[in-house]
């Protein structure tokens, strides 16, 4: 066994006792970034040298501690892309991927215009400009830290970056009327719910956390996707498991929306309500 095949399998070891279900992923991870290499390649690393198994020591340590995976290797993997993260900005997880998979599959105009509300790291917006190159999408987030990741990930794409609180009323009324997609994944964690040391502990708490019955941002999210979808514009929004019957009721309940579906996440999880704007304007 190669001693770097002993290192990991001692990471893995180290991350496990420590908690952490993906062990031997991340011990695995975190090897590869370290080496420079793909995690696939990792059998081809023969002699790292010294340095590799000291700055891998280092990165398991910290991992051990529960600090993201993601703050350490700096990028987090979404849909397609690789994006940048680090502390400050909300880790995209891999339950937002079923809503972009509904999204890419929706017809929309050859020029639409898309927005993403609570872009975060600005994955939403990204994913979708690669998708629809000829779009205007709008995306905005309240944290200046978490727009400046924004705008690294959107570089080379037309995304444009609003600073602004999407609880404000009147926000951007320029697009009354003339969206054609609204996405959105807020902050939506009931206020008294468990989480994972990562979250607790590295996410910022403003974009996990969404009151006491994590409602608090969806709600305002609702009253501006109806107001500026056209008719036929689709929406989608992110939520709690614990709150699918309450989104699905209060979309619904605006009766500005037909076609209200609760969605399931890659886990069979309740994750996401999608509809669409009606023709009717109220």
């Amino acid at each position: 066994m190669s001693a770097v095949r002993r290192a990991i399998d001692s990471a893995a070891a180290t991350l496990a006792e420590a908690g952490i279900a993906s062990a031997r992923w991340d011990a695995e991870e975190l090897a590869a970034h370290v080496s420079g290499t793909e995690r696939g390649r990792l059998a081809l690393l023969d002699s790292p040298g010294d340095d590799f198994f000291c700055r891998y020591r280092d990165i398991v340590a910290a991992r051990s501690r529960r600090v993201p995976l993601q703050h350490l290797t700096g990028t987090a993997a979404f849909g397609p892309l690789m994006l940048r993260v680090g502390p400050g900005v909300f880790i995209p997880r891999p339950e937002t991927e079923a809503l972009l998979a509904w999204v890419t599959e929706q017809r929309v105009p050859a020029r639409p215009v898309i927005v993403d509300l609570c872009t975060g790291s600005g994955a939403l917006a990204v994913a979708l400009a690669h998708q629809h190159p000829a779009a205007r999408i709008v995306a905005v987030d309240d944290s200046e830290e978490a727009l400046e990741y924004a705008r690294r990930n959107a570089a080379g794409t037309a995304v444009e970056l609003v600073r602004a609180d999407v609880t404000a009323p009147g926000l951007l009324p320029e697009l009354h009327g003339g969206v054609d997609m609204v996405v959105a994944n807020p902050p939506y964690v009931p206020d008294a719910a468990p989480v994972e040391p990562e979250v607790a502990q590295h996410d910022p708490l403003h974009a996990v956390f969404g009151g006491p019955d994590g409602m608090a941002v969806i709600a305002p999210i609702v009253e501006l996707a109806g107001r500026w979808l056209r008719p036929g514009g689709v929406f989608a929004v992110e939520h709690d498991d614990a709150t699918a019957a309450k989104t699905v009721e209060l979309v619904g309940g605006t009766k500005l929306f037909e076609d209200v579906t609760e969605h399931k996440d890659l886990a069979g999880r309740p994750r996401f309500v999608t509809a669409r704007r009606q023709d009717r304007r109220t």
